[in-house]
């Protein structure tokens, strides 16, 4: 999520201060625009950026930040113009070692415990001029043209743990035994895991012109949002029949479908919620 901000974004002197370190993976990087007063609304951010000669000084609170607890770096989205919305936001690059940067609690999540998410605050961080990433004033335009990569990323892990998730379950369907043959040769479980394989192919061929089209740069914001929620649905209805079909195994978290179906119902919410991308995809259709 951070590499096209610090590529794309950055001036010559800030590339080479962070990138060559990013690319070993001395540097783990963190991503800051979620608030506590809300997250959707990325226009409306209460985290602020002053000038104070030719410092920032910066103040705010940001959750849900993945990778909070442990970055090094943070790019921090904030309003450095007042009552301007969109065009009021710029971003910084903050270093997790300057005064007035702490860290908050690591968030107990429903799911994916392997991921550190955190709250993050800003008490008068004091930034020099070479800490503003871009340029003053559009750092949300440069938010929103990044979002769809960040989209259709989410989208490749979906479809890739829902299939992954349905073989398995595939397979123990077909070694399975219920009253003296295998569950997938029941009527009403074939039929189930027809329809999820239809599912799961119809979704993955449009990602993969997604996919396509992104590396040709055409990517639309509209698309990435339908490829989002649409394969975040379809993930989670993936796995929730896959665990119905493992029975009260599919309920214990020593068994991976347990864990997959934890861990899926978090992408309807992040990287902008499913009913946001249906907001976009309506304003597309001039609605």
């Amino acid at each position: 999520m951070v590499a096209p901000y610090l590529v794309e974004l950055g001036t010559e002197e800030q590339k080479k201060q962070w990138l060559p370190r990013f690319c070993s993976g001395e540097v783990v990087t963190a991503i800051a625009m979620t608030e506590p007063s809300g997250g959707s609304d990325l226009a409306n951010l209460r985290t602020t950026a002053v000038r104070d000669g030719d410092d920032w000084i910066l103040n705010g609170a940001k959750t849900f930040i993945t990778n909070g607890g442990s970055a090094d770096l943070v790019v921090v989205a904030a309003r450095t113009g007042p009552g301007a919305r969109a065009r009021g936001v710029s971003l910084f690059l903050v270093d997790a070692t300057t005064p007035g940067f702490e860290r908050g609690r690591v968030l107990d999540k429903v799911g994916q415990p392997e991921s550190d998410t955190a709250e993050l605050f800003f008490t008068e961080v004091r930034l020099p001029a070479d800490a503003l990433l871009g340029e003053v004033g559009l750092g949300f335009i440069a938010l929103m043209q990044r979002l769809p990569q960040e989209r259709i990323g989410v989208a490749i892990g979906n479809i890739a743990n829902a299939v992954s998730v349905f073989e398995e379950t595939l397979e123990y369907a077909r070694t399975r035994q219920a009253f003296g043959q295998p569950i997938g040769s029941f009527q009403h479980n074939k039929f189930r895991l027809a329809e999820m394989f239809t599912r799961l192919e119809v979704t993955q061929a449009f990602v993969d012109k997604c996919v396509d089209a992104h590396t040709r740069g055409e990517l639309t914001a509209e698309e990435a949002a339908m490829a989002k929620w649409w394969s975040a649905d379809v993930q989670n209805d993936v796995v929730d029949d896959c665990v119905q079909l493992w029975g009260g195994y599919g309920y214990m978290n020593e068994y991976r479908v347990a864990r997959a179906w934890k861990d899926a119902r978090v992408n309807k919410i992040w990287a902008g919620s499913n009913e946001i991308m249906k907001e976009l995809i309506g304003r597309k259709l001039g609605l």
